[in-house]
């Protein structure tokens, strides 16, 4: 494998009001066939009229001010930002500081070789942002529109926190490590593109750092690849990071989405589209992640690839996480909103499940956590878990070459999976 991010081995929701010249503008809708009187239309336009304003306040909050912005092959905006000036920084712990100092990375980590960014399709424009920059992928209109809430744009759904529930939509297959305390954690995540069925269920492969119990006090870090209809409006799966402080009510948010992550790195956008992605039986290709507690300052600080800093949650956002994890887990994760009353066909990883191998199901591999006194070592006691193992499962492993590794996935509604 090159030093580089990637293995290569032997992807408008309907507004009915407008807003023109400071009026608001309805298509002409008749009392009689829609049931509603002009009292009523009126109500439902000022409705409308009150959820674009909301919209546009929140997208001042989101996008600032530009250095630079860059048009993407997929159509994202990638604004380049003072360093500075970016959301993190509205908190109010936060505001007026600069970015921390480097960190102290952990011991037995190899850093060095080429230094590859270009894993994003906004780079094949062959611009980039300046030094004292960073790229935000620009939220716009549209993408707010998607959400199901305003209010709760960017954000998980509390459901995320019962794991261990069949009840819950969000279904799981993963590995995972706890009872001791961790610092950090490391892997290599196999890119795919999933099928996601329906707008508002998404398919992810990610590392957790978890601590607190799973009640209203959890903390997590996340970062990985996700697709979301919902969030991003396509199918690409991008690189995104998460974070939480009170089980995903009220705290925490996707990406750069609210103050919270700082990004510290001018080359990788945060919510972009990843390319190359992994093909059925061709080339597999996987983007490589660290996320640890830098012991100079406490923060925890996210590495991609060979070395590229991407930035760090500073631990005042946390409560348990402010000490260590008491959990770290890895695989994936998808919502099966059963719409049209069956399984979602929503796939997991690549689709395909465990036993199918190399090429064909999606992995995690070279799984290693970070110890008390900042060293990375390899898993010891990795347990596995499928919570439908009929739609998507879970087969672990270990060998020479991959260390600690597993296969994971599946097509969701099959034959065994209705």
């Amino acid at each position: 494998m090159a030093s580089s991010s990637c293995r290569i081995s032997p992807i408008v929701p309907l507004f009915i009001c407008s807003l023109v010249v400071s009026s608001l503008v309805c298509p002409a809708v008749s009392s009689e066939s829609s049931g509603r009187g002009p009292a009523n239309q009126t109500f439902l336009a000022g409705q409308e009229l009150q959820k674009l304003r909301r919209i546009r306040e929140r997208l001042k909050k989101i996008n600032k001010p530009a250095v630079k912005t860059i048009k993407s092959v997929d159509g994202d905006l990638i604004d380049c930002v003072l360093i500075d000036q970016q959301p993190s920084f509205d908190h109010p712990q936060l505001r007026g500081q600069k970015p921390s100092d480097l960190p102290e990375r952990p011991r037995g980590h190899e850093v060095g070789g080429l230094v590859e960014a270009s894993f994003q399709l906004w780079h094949l424009s062959g611009e980039s942002c300046p030094e004292g920059t960073i790229p935000i992928r620009r939220t716009s209109e549209e993408d707010m529109l998607r959400a199901s809430s305003v209010a709760r744009f960017g954000r998980k759904t509390m459901k995320d926190v019962r794991r261990d529930t069949t009840g819950s939509d969000h279904e799981h297959a993963v590995g995972y490590v706890s009872g001791d305390e961790y610092y950090g954690a490391k892997a290599s995540i196999n890119v795919w593109s999933p099928l996601v069925a329906y707008p508002y269920e998404f398919s992810l492969s990610q590392i957790w750092v978890i601590s607190g119990s799973f009640g209203d006090d959890l903390n997590t870090i996340e970062a990985g690849w996700q697709v979301s209809p919902e969030l991003y409006g396509d199918n690409y799966p991008r690189f995104f990071t998460y974070w939480t402080t009170d089980a995903y009510q009220t705290t925490g948010c996707y990406n750069l989405l609210c103050s919270g992550f700082i990004q510290t790195d001018n080359r990788i956008a945060i919510g972009a589209a990843i390319s190359p992605t992994s093909s059925y039986g061709g080339g597999q290709f996987d983007i490589s992640l660290l996320i640890w507690k830098d012991p100079k300052h406490g923060n925890w600080w996210l590495e991609f690839g060979s070395g590229i800093l991407v930035g760090y949650w500073p631990s005042i956002l946390f409560t348990h996480l402010r000490d260590h994890a008491s959990m770290m887990q890895f695989g994936g994760e998808i919502v099966n909103s059963r719409s049209d009353g069956f399984h979602t066909s929503t796939q997991m990883g690549s689709g395909h499940f465990a036993g199918e191998g190399f090429g064909r199901a999606s992995y995690f591999r070279n799984l290693q956590v970070v110890d008390w006194d900042n060293n990375l070592i390899p898993l010891s006691n990795l347990r596995v878990l499928a919570d439908h193992p009929n739609c998507y499962d879970i087969q672990g492993g270990i060998n020479n070459v991959w260390g600690n590794y597993f296969y994971y996935g599946g097509p969701g509604r099959n034959v065994r999976c209705p």
